[in-house]
């Protein structure tokens, strides 16, 4: 019989292999699983009640928490009732997964009433991304969330800080996306612009002025409860990551917090040379990190506060509060919102934007040629009455079988194979002026890169259809990062401005802005097997036609899932 000294060894000495083993088990990579429901439900985020579409009675939607090399799995069931649904993982790769990218018409049919489709996917880098609607227009109903991305455990970031925080700021419309697309879809004096939004909300709360609809509306409620500011709580002296995002359907904003300095160190999961701001400018798609020390008299809140740029301010700050503990988080700051920017101000937005460089030690470097170069004139058409917007004068228009699965199993009738032009009429083109001929054409013809090819990309912004006016579009693209190379005003020259590139500590991302009158040039490796959608990220654009595809290694992609078949001609691969 063992003595207790020796029983005492053993134990500690398997308690020692427990701990070891629950040290190895946390340092592996681990399988998420979520169970998501949408649904549409009566809610008032900023005190006018309207349908929302939620994830498991929530808007925003869960945040998904994982590390690098995670497995998540979403089993998301579609409870609305007449609707189809699809989510996009907006920021994730989907190497290896194509088909859970979640762009209908793209990657995958859509999810019908009643149908439980399955995500799965590996978050591949850490950083902060953000997953959203990609059917119609439904992301400006709701249907949105963020994804937090920390680094394997054990390992450290290029930056310290006590606790992480986390806020998606959106624009919000009383009325609903089908009326909106109703308006849009509409030719001739029927068409019906969106408009500028009812409300900007910040973590899904706002505040509209419910005294302009009257006494005897009953759609408005200023004292409920969903329509509280929401606070940020902070502890005096501690040291903040705050994750800021961006899902506006139309609105380009600025974010500031009230006597703090901000310092961005994260741009779309990159690490960035840090820089401070006392105002952030964020377009729809974009995700930063940005470190605040509350070091402020911590007596009383402060005022967190968006507003809208590059578009004629109409819509009300949003606004949230800036808690210091223990003031009770309902406590208003005892000063005025701070004054927001010009919103016609390009100067500084163009600033930010060329200020965004990789930290030095994490500098992916671009390869130094491209092997294509395609630019893309941003312009505002029409199309046999109807207003869009176009791309090189081609509007885009969505097939009805998914590209993925009409490139994998030959359907190659199902969309055109015209090839889509790569540039436009350079030299005589005026992009001051709006188009001497707005006629424009509609097509579903896609781009289709060698694999591994070196692809840049440069968008060219005009004026709109109406005289002096030329908008902010921010630009996704699907299963890439991609270098940003560089800004520019007016028009881009194809023999001097490349010359002027970043090629030494260029900023990789997935969302980038196009300024008004200027250029944006990008550079991506077309090195993920698929199909993958370039966009811009305001919903009412792409709706519009504001959009191209890009398909690259196809025949490296492996066998797809019936789960995202049956719409169009890929009804023929379910088996009853």
């Amino acid at each position: 019989m063992a003595s207790p000294l020796q029983s005492t060894r053993y134990l500690l000495i398997l308690l020692s292999f427990v701990f070891f083993l629950l040290q190895s088990q946390t340092a592996e990579s681990r399988t998420l699983n979520y169970k998501w429901e949408v649904k549409s439900e009566l809610k008032s985020p900023d005190c006018f009640k309207k349908v929302t579409l939620t994830i498991n009675g929530r808007s925003p939607g869960p945040t998904i928490y994982a590390h690098q090399g995670d497995t998540v799995i979403v089993e998301l069931k579609n409870s609305l009732f007449t609707e189809n649904v699809a989510i996009h993982w907006h920021g994730i790769r989907q190497i290896g997964t194509p088909w859970s990218d979640g762009t209908e018409g793209v990657t995958q049919c859509p999810i019908l009433p009643g149908e439980t489709f399955r995500y799965q996917f590996v978050v591949d880098r850490p950083g902060t991304y953000l997953y959203h609607a990609h059917y119609g227009m439904q992301r400006e109903d709701g249907l949105y969330g963020s994804i937090v991305v920390w680094v394997p455990e054990g390992q450290t970031e290029p930056f310290s800080y006590d606790l992480d925080r986390n806020l998606i700021l959106t624009d919000w419309y009383h009325k609903s996306s089908h009326e909106h697309a109703t308006g849009l879809a509409t030719p001739g004096s029927g068409f019906n612009w969106v408009g500028e939004p009812d409300s900007l909300l910040i973590q899904g709360r706002g505040r509209f002025n419910c005294s302009i609809l009257g006494s005897s509306s009953g759609t408005c409620n200023s004292s409920s409860t969903e329509c509280v500011l929401h606070p940020l709580t902070v502890v005096p002296g501690k040291t903040y990551r705050l994750r800021v995002s961006s899902l506006t359907s139309l609105s380009a904003l600025s974010f500031q917090i009230e006597g703090h300095t901000m310092t961005v160190v994260e741009a779309d999961g990159h690490y960035v040379e840090p820089f401070q701001v006392n105002n952030l400018f964020i377009y729809s798609g974009e995700t930063y990190s940005v470190l605040i020390k509350a070091d402020q008299d911590p007596s009383r809140n402060y005022w967190i506060t968006t507003n809208v740029v590059s578009r004629s301010r109409t819509t009300p700050p949003g606004l949230a509060i800036f808690n210091y503990y223990p003031n009770h988080q309902s406590r208003l700051p005892p000063t005025t919102p701070p004054a927001p920017p010009a919103w016609n101000d390009v100067t500084p937005r163009l600033a930010q934007s060329q200020a965004i460089k990789a930290r030095q030690g994490f500098i992916h470097t671009p390869p130094k040629a491209a092997d294509k170069v395609i630019v893309l004139l941003n312009t505002q058409n029409t199309v046999n009455g109807r207003r869009r917007w176009s791309l090189n004068n081609v509007s885009f228009n969505m097939p009805h079988t998914p590209y993925l699965i009409a490139l994998k199993h030959n359907l190659l009738h199902t969309f055109s194979q015209e090839k889509p032009p790569t540039g436009y009429d350079f030299k005589n083109y005026d992009i001051f002026n709006p188009a001497p001929n707005p006629e424009a054409t509609v097509s579903d013809a896609i781009y289709r890169l060698d694999f591994n090819s070196t692809v840049d990309i440069i968008l060219q912004n005009a004026n709109m259809m109406s005289p002096n006016n030329s908008e902010t579009h921010p630009w996704h693209l699907h299963g890439h990062d991609f270098w940003v190379l560089g800004y520019g005003e007016g028009k881009f020259d194809l023999y001097k401005d490349p010359s002027k590139y970043n090629l030494e500590n260029p900023i990789m991302k997935n969302t980038v802005p196009l300024h008004p009158y200027g250029w944006t040039a990008l550079r991506f490796v077309a090195d993920n097997p698929g199909v993958w959608a370039f966009h811009c990220h305001i919903d009412a654009h792409f709706f519009m036609g504001m959009g191209v595809v890009f398909e690259e290694g196809i025949e490296r992609v492996g066998k797809l899932p019936t789960s995202i078949m049956g719409c169009g001609e890929s009804k023929r691969f379910l088996r009853p």
